[in-house]
């Protein structure tokens, strides 16, 4: 047990690992305010300015609704991709020293299971989110998106400028 604990359990883990809890709370809250309070299904397209649009969409497939899965095997594969994603960044996140890519790994963890839940419960995940400009159509995300864009460019800085060790000259003996 005290091996597991050192190899899974390090001090960064309880972090990357809440930020993954808090982040499926708010996506999952968020998500059934949208479906069964405010009923976006019923209104359509909600104008909120002339940029941003609140309306429903049942994304099928993976990021931006690539590779879409109608048959419960495809989903199921989806489902099964995220969990083991999951898993392997958890693994990742247990060997970290950074906080930034702590926090980075748990919202990336958060945001697709996050996803994986709406496609258990719905066969989809429900997208609300819609960006529009000079006739240019973002994708419409949701927050478990944004949390995983936002995992991304985390870990993305942190690799840049995170002060990890830089390639050189071995030190001297």
């Amino acid at each position: 047990m005290a091996r597991l604990h050192h190899w899974f359990w390090r001090p960064l883990s309880p972090l990357g690992l809440g930020i993954a809890a808090l982040v499926v709370l708010i996506d999952q809250a968020h998500k059934a305010w949208m479906l069964y309070v405010y009923d976006i299904a019923a209104r359509g397209i909600v104008t909120i300015t002339s940029f941003f649009d609140l309306v429903l969409v049942w994304n099928r497939g993976i990021s931006y609704g690539l590779f879409p899965q109608e048959s419960a095997l495809g989903r199921l594969g989806l489902i099964l991709f995220a969990a083991g994603a999951s898993l392997a960044l958890a693994a990742w996140l247990a060997r970290v020293d950074s906080r930034l890519t702590a926090v980075s790994i748990g919202l990336i963890i958060g945001g697709a299971i996050g996803n994986a839940i709406d496609r258990i419960f719905y066969g989809a995940v429900a997208d609300f989110f819609s960006f529009h400009a000079l006739g240019l159509q973002w994708y419409v995300f949701n927050i478990a998106d944004m949390a995983i864009v936002a995992g991304v460019v985390g870990l993305l800085y942190d690799s840049l400028f995170g002060g990890h060790k830089k390639a050189g000259n071995p030190p001297n003996m």
